[in-house]
C-alpha cells in the first residue's frame, strides 16, 4: 500500500506540475518546501544535523535558516525536474551556465573518455539535459533500484528522456558497461557523495569520516578516462550555475587500492568546498557520516576499492 501511494505520489507530480506555468509551480515549490520544513520531520532535521557539520560555527537560528533555505532548494529540484520533460531545448540550454568547460575539451580532444563525479547539489538533472542538448553529447549513469518496481521505471524514463542511457546500480553488470563506454570514448556521470555499502572508500569530509563509492577512481584507473568533479548551486535567478574543475589525477606509485583512496579523497574534498560554498543547496536529508549510522550498517573500515 506505501509503494503503490509513493508511486502514486511521484506519478500526480509528473503529470500535474509539469502543466503549471513556471511561476506557479516555482510558488507551489516553495509553499511545499516551507509546509514541510516547519513540520521539523525526520528529514529536516536531519538535514539540520548535516548542515551542522558543514557550517561548525553556526549557531541555532542560522541552522534554521540554512535548512529553510535546503528545503526550498530541494523542492526547485522536484518542480524543475518534474517540468524537465516538458522544456524546449532553448528553455535547458538558457537554464544552466557552467564554467569550465575546458576541461571536457582537452579529455575529449586526447581521445579520452569523461568521467564527471557530482555531489547531491542543486538539480544534477538538469545539467545532464543541458549536456545533452547543449553539447550534443548523450552519456551513462547509474540508477538506484527503488521500491515499487513502476516508481524505478518511472526515473528510469524519466532520464531516459533527457539523452541519459541509464543503468540500474545493483545486478553487477553497471561497472563493465560504464568501463565500455568510457573506453571508447564517451561520457558517464554519477553522483558520488554517498556510499554505505561495503565497498565505500573511507574519505575524511567536514573533519569526520564518511564513505564515499570507489567507483568513480576504479574506472579512471581500468579506462584512462578524465575524472572530472562537478559542483552545482543556485543564485536569486531561475538559472542554475556549476563548475567543472579540473582532473583528479591517478597517482604515478602505489597499489591500487591506495590509489583509490587518494583519489576518492580528492574528489570529497572537491565536494566539500562546493557544499560549504552553497550548503542551501547540499540535498541530504539522509544519514551521511559513520558516527550516525547503526554499528551493524557501518561499512568495514578498511573496505576500499572494489565496487561500484
Amino acid at each position: 500500500m506505501r509503494d503503490r501511494a509513493t508511486d502514486a505520489l511521484y506519478g500526480l507530480g509528473w503529470s500535474t506540475v509539469k502543466t503549471l506555468p513556471e511561476p506557479a509551480a516555482r510558488s507551489l515549490g516553495r509553499t511545499v518546501a516551507d509546509t514541510a520544513w516547519k513540520r521539523r520531520g525526520p528529514g529536516v532535521l536531519r538535514l539540520e544535523r548535516n548542515l551542522a557539520r558543514v557550517v561548525p560555527d553556526a549557531g541555532p537560528e542560522r541552522l534554521a535558516e540554512l535548512s529553510k533555505a535546503g528545503m526550498r532548494s530541494y523542492l526547485r529540484y522536484w518542480m524543475e525536474s518534474f517540468r524537465l520533460p516538458t522544456y524546449s531545448k532553448e528553455r535547458v540550454v538558457e537554464g544552466f551556465t557552467p564554467k569550465g568547460l575546458h576541461h571536457l575539451d582537452e579529455a575529449f580532444a586526447a581521445g579520452r573518455g569523461v568521467l564527471m563525479a557530482l555531489p547531491h547539489l542543486a538539480n544534477w538533472d538538469l545539467a545532464g539535459a543541458w549536456v545533452a542538448q547543449a553539447l550534443g553529447r548523450n552519456f551513462t549513469t547509474v540508477a538506484e533500484r527503488l521500491k515499487p518496481e513502476t516508481l524505478y521505471d518511472r526515473f528510469v524514463a524519466y532520464r531516459e528522456s533527457l539523452g541519459m542511457e541509464v543503468l540500474p546500480h545493483s545486478g553487477g553488470s553497471a561497472f563493465g558497461t560504464l568501463a565500455r563506454r568510457l573506453r571508447a570514448g564517451g561520457m558517464v556521470c554519477l553522483v558520488a557523495d554517498r556510499d554505505l555499502s561495503a565497498s565505500g572508500v573511507g574519505v575524511d569530509f567536514f573533519g569526520e569520516r564518511a564513505t564515499m563509492p570507489a567507483g568513480p577512481a576504479i574506472l579512471a584507473q581500468h579506462t584512462g578516462a578524465a575524472l572530472l568533479p562537478v559542483t552545482l548551486w543556485y543564485d536569486e535567478t531561475p538559472v542554475m550555475r556549476g563548475t567543472v574543475h579540473p582532473p583528479v589525477e591517478v597517482p604515478e606509485t602505489g597499489e591500487r587500492n591506495a590509489k583509490t583512496s587518494a583519489m576518492t579523497q580528492a574528489l570529497a574534498d572537491v565536494f566539500a568546498r562546493g557544499i560549504a560554498d552553497h550548503p542551501e543547496d547540499w540535498h541530504m536529508l539522509q544519514r551521511l557520516w559513520l558516527a550516525d549510522l547503526d554499528p551493524d550498517r557501518r561499512p568495514a573500515p578498511e573496505a576500499g576499492a572494489s565496487g561500484t
